[in-house]
């Protein structure tokens, strides 16, 4: 985390359907208010034209531009990895990074992501059943949020994704490193049945995004009792989310997370401390309130 002590600093974000993005204007208010020089650059993939495999290019372009660190999303969190020359353990462990600081030429790759949904959980579902959770996605924020999940306690993660073999993977993964049994891979066919009896829902597919409109599942699986958490924070009430809540579901929108993995990733950017509090206002006006469970 220890950077040296400047006050001007040029970041950005590499994705794909990035332009409704509010990092940008999460890290330069926290700098401004901190009296820091601070640009974020918005690095759409869509917008060059270019592949998620070149995400290594964009890496190797901002490195020798002067930047000083990218956050990476969608669908890059994995791919980048090959592109870098260190990983922190956390992102080693997870084999996904959303963030990448340049230091003394070497790019480091990080995440920020579990730390960000662990803590935007506890704080707008801090009393629900952890018993058995049912992840949808096994991507880069998959591999993250369930991390985060068997972290605050859950018993059992299972993890669907439209690859089977992926979600496998991911819960493999899981169990060597929370112990065996504590996670499950399946496949979407699964879903009706393990919805049948799920505590809660956690959603980390790009579903539901301003570039991906629509619903993650179907709206009869949902029921009452059950709570829903949502990584998608543009728009902060997805159709999930707006379907959850008119069946009664407790549901936790995406803005939390944005807002704590952002203030961990601004903290490795410049060495300082963010204020969390002041981000999160930030984002409720900039988006609407977040984090409430309604």
């Amino acid at each position: 985390m220890a950077k040296d002590a400047k006050d001007s600093y040029l970041v950005g974000l590499i994705g794909s359907g990035i332009g409704p993005s509010l990092s940008p204007a999460l890290h330069e208010r926290e700098a401004d208010r901190q009296g820091l020089r601070y640009l974020y650059r918005l690095i759409d993939i869509d917008t060059l034209g270019v592949a998620p495999e070149a995400v290594g290019d964009l890496v190797r372009a901002a490195r020798d531009l002067g930047f000083d660190g990218l956050n990476i999303t969608h669908p890059c969190k994995q791919l980048v990895i090959g592109h870098l020359d260190a990983l922190a353990p956390q992102a080693e462990a997870l084999g996904a990074v959303n963030t990448v600081v340049f230091e003394d030429g070497r790019a480091v790759g990080h995440n920020t992501d579990v730390t960000g949904f662990a803590a935007s959980f506890a704080r707008g579902l801090p009393d629900v059943p952890l018993e058995r959770v049912v992840q949808l996605g096994a991507g880069g924020a998959g591999a993250a949020v369930a991390h985060a999940m068997l972290t605050l306690g859950a018993e059992l993660v299972t993890v669907v994704d439209a690859l089977a073999d992926r979600a496998a993977d991911l819960a493999a993964s899981l169990n060597r490193h929370f112990g065996v049994g504590r996670a499950v891979g399946a496949a979407l066919d699964a879903l009706p049945a393990l919805m049948s009896h799920a505590d809660g829902l956690v959603h980390a597919t790009p579903t539901g995004m301003a570039a991906y409109p629509g619903l993650p599942l179907q709206a009869e699986l949902l029921h009452p009792g059950l709570w829903v958490a949502e990584v998608v924070y543009r728009p902060l009430e997805t159709e999930l989310l707006r379907t959850a809540r008119a069946m009664g579901c407790a549901a936790l929108d995406g803005g939390g997370m944005a807002v704590f993995q952002a203030a961990d990733a601004f903290r490795l950017f410049t060495g300082r401390e963010p204020d969390s509090a002041r981000m999160l206002a930030d984002i409720a006006e900039l988006a609407g309130p977040v984090g409430t469970p309604r």
